[in-house]
């Protein structure tokens, strides 16, 4: 199993705990080793959200000895702006803004703005001025959400 795959294995119970949802996690190996956790709370991620997991996720790490090497930490929120990256952010985020831009257009059109409505099998739903719209997720070049 991958640095990544426990990783998201160890986070469970602790997101779980504490009410939040987990977005990403990267795992930088250039340079000096990062492991970068983005976490989520509906109700808003806080500072105390970050340092919560960061405690909690520090030590777990430092017990399994995982990285045996000396690595940067660090816990965020996915930030305003973000391009997601995995099929579960469309139902993470669902209620937010967000902007698609497809490979192909879809009735003659490429760019999509609207409230994300979730996953459907393999198609985003987004409300575009009070029509639904389903993108095919293949079709999509670029999402992100806008504030």
């Amino acid at each position: 199993m991958d640095i990544v795959e426990r990783v998201k294995e160890l986070l469970q119970p602790l997101l779980e705990e504490r009410g939040l949802k987990l977005v990403d996690v990267e795992y930088i190996k250039e340079g000096k080793p990062v492991l970068r956790i983005y976490i989520y709370n509906n109700e808003g991620t806080s500072i105390d959200d970050c340092e919560w997991i960061s405690r909690r996720i520090g030590a777990l790490l430092d017990i399994e000895d995982l990285i045996p090497h000396s690595y940067t930490l660090e816990v965020s929120s996915p930030g305003l702006n973000r391009k997601l990256k995995n099929p579960e952010e469309y139902e993470i985020f669902k209620g937010r803004e967000i902007k698609i831009v497809t490979k192909e257009p879809i009735d003659k059109k490429q760019v999509f703005k609207g409230t994300l409505k979730g996953l459907e099998e393999e198609n985003v739903k987004i409300e575009e001025k009070g029509c639904e719209v389903k993108i095919p997720l293949e079709n999509i070049s670029r999402a992100n959400l806008e504030f």
